[in-house]
């Protein structure tokens, strides 16, 4: 805010000035690409409201400071680079810097385009080399959950096979610290969470379509062998595999899936048992891994695997399908949470399903008429007990919303690919609409990119992090989809 305490100093430099508001603060330089004259006003612009920050709770009014303006003689087509930075520069170089970062730059002319240049802004190479994937802007971190599902849109189905390989690499390291007991090496969070491992098979699943299962038994299947044997040997703190052959996690004390919101160190969404897409996650990795180990000719482990998924998926059925033609949340002894809500589509779009074709399209139904918007699916049902679809308010009000009807796109690329598995080329246009649906956020909340999450009733707004991998992940994944499918046959392309 306003106060006498700011400085009103400032020193000419090449092209510009520099000036320090507070004796504890850097220098900030700004220079212009062309001589020029700085004309010295200081003032404030007082009672700055910011409509987001008060929305959310936040401090949400201030006062800036201004020093003053540059006046500059400018031709008709000519171009001046302005620089601010802690650092002065040779302002001769301006123009040629300017042009070289835009070089370097996926240009914004087109929907793909922002989503490819969105993509690169969640790369995260650090000095030692190791690379990461960033959970979604401003505030996120590299999340193990976050980046295993979005690792595959974001760099493969932009044919860019090396960064995933160089992010698995990284990830490897962590995992293995992680299974071994050590300490981490790695800027990973949340390595611990009981579907982690699981959601890191789906992905190298995903890699195995774009270089061949040979390839990625050769690179990953070591890898993966010793994951399974680590959750099927009982070792990991929060998965165990029962006598049925699904996975049982305890969630009762705090959140262990996607739906990690919290209030006052409880979980909103309590999810604890047999939760629906771990055992989805689960029956799909074991069939994935025996279709490598028959790769391999290791009949032994092709047996041992397969035996796994068959009780895994007779269960199934029995556990989670109920009368109504769609899946339990999570079921816990004699206790089934009949919550309609996404997690259930999983069960249908991984490529290996524990489901019968009738069942799939029933689920797909369900989904479709209770879940689905123009932003993603839904988190829960609005015919569901506790719908509240609006994301505003204080941070309570919000966490209290965040995964009770709101809308996710990451999880609608699921349901495209569940769509596109079961009705192929009658579904293409459908999916293609909803694609486009998306173009007008490029304009919205943060340009160029997708946000967090929306309301999940009309008109639907943007809310949550700016900026989110898993979302772009799964539209670039779906629009890859959309490519593999020839459309003379309706068959996918393998």
């Amino acid at each position: 805010h306003e106060n006498s305490v700011a400085s009103r100093d400032f020193q000419l430099v090449d092209n510009g000035i520099k000036t320090r508001m507070y004796p504890s603060y850097p220098e900030l330089f700004m220079q212009l690409s062309k001589s020029n004259e700085f004309i010295f006003q200081p003032d404030w612009y007082r009672g700055i409201e910011y409509s987001k920050e008060q929305e959310r709770g936040y401090a949400s009014n201030e006062d800036l400071y201004v020093p003053g303006y540059f006046e500059v003689n400018i031709k008709k087509g000519e171009s001046i680079v302005f620089a601010a930075s802690t650092s002065e520069i040779k302002t001769t170089t301006l123009k040629k810097l300017f042009d070289e970062e835009v070089e370097e730059r996926t240009p914004r002319d087109n929907f793909f385009h922002c989503l490819v240049n969105a993509a690169h802004q969640f790369h995260i190479h650090e000095k030692n080399d190791d690379r990461y994937i960033l959970a979604g802007y401003p505030w996120f971190k590299c999340r193990a959950r976050d980046m295993f599902i979005a690792l595959p849109g974001l760099t493969l189905s932009i044919e860019e096979q090396e960064y995933f390989e160089l992010v698995i690499k990284t990830a490897e390291r962590g995992i293995k610290e992680f299974m071994e007991g050590k300490p981490l090496s790695v800027k990973i969070t949340e390595i611990e969470q009981p579907d982690v491992l699981l959601w890191l098979i789906w992905c190298l699943q995903q890699y195995a379509k774009e270089v061949g299962l040979e390839a990625c038994l050769k690179r990953y299947g070591k890898f993966m062998k010793q994951v399974l044997q680590f959750i099927e040997e009982g070792k990991h703190p929060n998965l165990e595999v029962k006598e049925n052959g699904l996975l049982y996690t305890d969630g009762r004390g705090k959140s262990v899936t996607w739906m990690n919101s919290s209030v006052n160190g409880s979980p909103v969404v309590v999810r604890t048992g047999y939760i629906v897409e771990f055992n989805a996650l689960w029956y799909n990795a074991l069939k994935f891994c025996s279709s490598l180990a028959e790769l391999n000719n290791n009949h032994k482990e092709v047996a041992h695997l397969e035996a796994l998924a068959e009780r895994c998926q007779q269960s199934f059925s029995k556990v989670f399908y109920n009368e109504y033609g769609y899946l339990f949340d999570y079921v816990n002894g004699g206790s089934q949470d009949y919550s309609v809500r996404p997690n259930m589509i999983f069960a249908v779009a991984l490529d290996y399903s524990p489901l019968s074709q009738e069942q799939k399209k029933s689920v797909l139904d369900v989904c479709t008429r209770e879940l689905l918007t123009p932003k993603g699916l839904r988190s829960l049902s609005p015919k569901s007990s506790g719908y509240n679809p609006i994301y505003t308010g204080p941070q309570v009000q919000r966490d209290y919303a965040y995964h009770q009807g709101t809308a996710w796109p990451w999880l609608g690329g699921f349901y495209m690919e569940a769509c596109l598995k079961l009705y192929k080329r009658t579904r293409q246009s459908f999916v293609e609409r909803q694609m486009v649906g998306y173009e007008d956020e490029m304009f919205q909340h943060c340009i160029g990119t997708i946000p967090e999450l929306f309301d999940g009733n009309p008109p639907f707004h943007g809310r949550g992090a700016i900026s989110f991998a898993m979302n772009v992940a799964e539209i670039l994944r779906t629009l890859e989809l959309l490519e593999r499918y020839n459309f003379n046959s309706g068959e996918e392309r393998k």
